[in-house]
């Protein structure tokens, strides 16, 4: 008796072992996170016939219908201003932009003048009624930004040279324009500006775009926002390379949309999130991140508690199997709640390993950063070493499909608490953005 007591003990506390070394899940959804079901997703958003995904172009609406239709299977809701999952845009693309004028009597350098306008000729002084705003050292210029451009103001912002930097930025945001019918000036100087006149020509070509979003509405706190994200644009179709010359972007970035897509089915399948939970892919990330600051417009920074956006998870981290890293591990404690959430599995999420990148703040995820949402970005890509980044060998093939569909497993269960509204992240100190 004893003897098959100490065996069936020893059987139990094997079965214990093994339970607390995978990624447990309820009843429910357990079978909805599967490698069959995630190599179809991933083989349909990576195949040929979507062209690469580049934004604007057919392979793109390609893949927007087929994560819409996606969606609804999954039984996801439309956010306000949404039809059928796609929530459209018009931007403008900014081309051959010109600066010309003087400011306190002296002619400008025009790489210290950015316009923000949807005109194609602006003419402005210092007596044309814009609201002057003055942005000194150790502000936030781009988060300022953020709040000025397609706001309800006519706005002249000064800024301190501190910013040369974050001048660069900004110029890099102004290759694409949302629509807006006021006008935003930004101008670097070291001095006292009390007078100016500037005027500001440029070609406008207008982009119709899309991002796809559904919702799964919370109980409790249906008020409260948890956003799970990934871009499903690439780089489209290129020069040929051995013969190929679609990028398919199956690591960059279907694997991550592939993952959002997933996740929908298992939190609706399991029910009783108490968050209201929201699932976006965007579009226009590889042409700066367009889709995600479209997105993030639409929502009240406050009400969004965090946001899990998912970049590249289709490759081995640097620690092999069963990890990923979090980008600005340290600026919240999200990172210490998802490890929490997964004590007693084999999986480890690690801080970014790769600061000098500045990963934090190149993602979907930085808009909402930027304003002080727990927006981090998970991620397995060796930025140092992997081998298929934006080239034409980015193809499922080259992907760990069973390594992947684990990931995707613990992203599920380590937003447990976070989901059921037990955890809040704390937000991020909004930094001066200026140095990167």
């Amino acid at each position: 008796m004893f003897h098959y007591m100490h065996i069936m003990i020893r059987i139990y506390l094997t079965f214990l072992l093994i339970s607390a070394s995978t990624i447990g899940f309820c009843q429910k959804g357990k079978n909805v996170i599967n490698q069959k079901e995630v190599e179809r997703i991933e083989a349909i958003l990576s195949d040929n016939n979507m062209e690469g995904r580049r934004t604007g172009t057919p392979g793109i609406a390609k893949a927007a219908d087929f994560i819409a239709s996606e969606f609804k299977k999954a039984g996801l809701t439309e956010m306000a201003g949404v039809s059928g999952c796609k929530q459209n845009f018009t931007m403008l693309k900014s081309l051959q932009s010109k600066v010309t004028g003087d400011i306190n009597d002296q002619a400008i350098d025009p790489k210290n003048v950015v316009v923000f306008t949807a005109q194609k000729r602006l003419d402005i002084n210092s007596q044309s009624g814009y609201k002057k705003v003055t942005v000194k050292q150790g502000d936030n210029l781009l988060q300022e930004a953020q709040k000025f451009i397609g706001g309800k103001e006519n706005i002249v912002v000064i800024a301190d040279t501190s910013f040369t930097r974050a001048f660069a930025v900004l110029s890099r945001f102004k290759r694409a324009l949302f629509k807006s019918e006021t006008n935003v000036v930004f101008i670097l100087s070291s001095q006292l500006v009390t007078s100016f006149k500037l005027s500001a020509s440029q070609e406008l070509e207008e982009m119709q775009m899309a991002n796809v979003v559904g919702v799964l509405p919370g109980k409790s706190k249906k008020n409260e926002y948890v956003v799970f994200s990934a871009h499903y644009d690439h780089l489209g179709i290129g020069k040929a390379v051995n013969g190929d010359s679609i990028y398919n972007g199956a690591n960059d970035d279907a694997s991550g949309t592939t993952a959002v897509i997933t996740l929908a089915k298992y939190y609706k399948a399991l029910g009783g999130n108490e968050r209201t939970l929201i699932f976006a892919a965007f579009t226009a990330e590889e042409i700066g991140g367009f889709g995600s600051q479209y997105f993030s417009k639409q929502l009240n920074p406050a009400d969004v508690v965090a946001m899990f956006n998912i970049e590249m998870i289709g490759t081995e981290s640097k620690w092999n199997k069963a990890s990923a890293y979090i980008t600005g591990y340290e600026k919240t404690n999200m990172g210490s709640i998802l490890e929490k959430n997964l004590e007693g599995t084999k999986f480890k999420f690690y801080p970014d390993p790769y600061p000098d990148e500045q990963l934090f703040y190149r993602s979907d995820n930085a808009t909402l950063a930027g304003l002080g949402v727990p927006a981090h970005t998970i991620s397995t890509s060796k930025m140092d070493v992997e081998p298929n980044y934006h080239k034409v060998s980015d193809e499922i093939g080259t992907l760990d499909m069973e390594n992947m569909t684990e990931i995707i497993k613990a992203i599920a269960k380590s937003a447990t608490s976070i989901v059921n509204g037990k955890d809040a992240p704390s937000r991020v100190k909004v930094e001066d953005l200026s140095r990167y």
